[in-house]
């Protein structure tokens, strides 16, 4: 159980954005929104975060951070951020603090996520945005690659995070193997995060520019490639966003079946609202559904974009909120 007023806080490889749940019942209030690289600690964030609140302090707290959680101390994947939940909770005089994937919450939040919250991506076969009360998939390429699924059981809902991320990824036919051999790799590897996240784009770019061209690329920033790709006005961003679009269509659907996400499949992340035009033009869906012998199965599974701004934060409150549903992993320190 957790004391109000919770702190919850949602914490990436770039930014880290703090909000507080007043009281049981409330939704999250923001506190603030600051860049990670500008802080040489979560604790001292929060604290510029906690300047700007007049109100009680919070008495417990619930960070999503984007790492895995195996340890008291958690190593932020794309930031140089440690967070210890007990040092937080000792630092604000809480008394209980909880660090939990930053999927879960994201996750939480989509279970009774409003139809308003969410941009549909390919045809809605049943009339709506959402699937059956099977297992959702939420996943999401940002400045890395997200994923978590929401699986009932009995009476309660079950978060499993994932390192989805992580794993191996390569081409399936000649257009995607002439530009896979100019792909960067990572420690050896290409993953699905090294190409389905913001870094991942500019690496897609460069591997299209270089097949197309023989040339190295001179700009590969992702927010330009992202922009020319969708306006049209670059012709190897436009191929670059086009395979993005259908690389992670692929990925949704293997994941759908990994955990037969009959619930629905949705996106998160801040790439996918700015890409929606190429999203739907077919390219996703088409990747989404290419899974024989289950393409029935597939395409009963609606997917969409998560469209409102923080997600996470519904979930938050969702998991500060009905403790008694939600179960997940994390790290939970309480005071004595």
């Amino acid at each position: 159980m957790f004391e109000f007023p919770v702190l919850v806080g949602d914490v990436g490889g770039t930014n880290a954005r703090f909000a507080l749940v007043a009281e049981a019942g409330a939704e999250a209030k923001i506190l603030g929104h600051v860049q990670t690289k500008a802080f040489p600690d979560p604790s001292a964030a929060i604290r510029s975060a906690l300047e700007k609140h007049d109100g009680p302090a919070p008495r417990s707290g619930i960070l999503a951070v984007a790492a895995r959680i195996d340890g008291p101390a958690v190593r932020l994947t794309n930031a140089d951020w440690v967070i210890e939940g007990e040092r937080i909770g000792r630092d604000f005089g809480l008394s209980r603090s909880v660090v939990v994937n930053d999927y879960v919450p994201v996750a939480a939040g989509a279970v009774d996520i409003a139809p308003t919250d969410l941009t549909p991506v390919g045809p809605r076969r049943d009339g709506g945005l959402k699937g059956d009360q099977g297992t959702r998939l939420v996943l999401g390429p940002g400045t890395g690659f997200g994923a978590a699924a929401v699986v009932p059981y009995a009476d309660r809902l079950a978060i499993v995070s994932t390192e989805a991320g992580h794993v191996d990824f390569g081409p399936t036919d000649a257009d995607e193997q002439a530009v896979w051999r100019h792909v960067e790799r990572i420690e050896g590897r290409v993953t699905v995060e090294a190409l389905l996240s913001g870094p991942g784009l500019a690496r897609l770019y460069k591997a299209v520019h270089l097949a197309r061209t023989g040339r190295e690329a001179a700009d590969a920033e992702p927010a330009k490639v992202t922009s020319t790709g969708v306006d049209g006005s670059d012709p190897y961003a436009v191929e670059a966003v086009a395979l993005f679009a259908k690389l992670l269509g692929r990925v949704c659907g293997d994941l759908a079946l990994t955990f037969l996400a009959t619930g629905g499949v949705y996106i998160g992340g801040g790439i996918a609202p700015r890409i929606l035009p190429v999203l739907e033009k077919g390219g996703f869906r088409k990747a989404f559904e290419s899974k024989p012998p289950f393409v029935t199965q597939m395409e009963a599974i609606p997917t969409a974009v998560i469209s409102v701004q923080d997600p996470a934060f519904s979930g938050l409150a969702a998991l500060a909120n009905r403790p008694e549903v939600f179960v997940y992993h994390g790290q939970v320190w309480t005071r004595e």
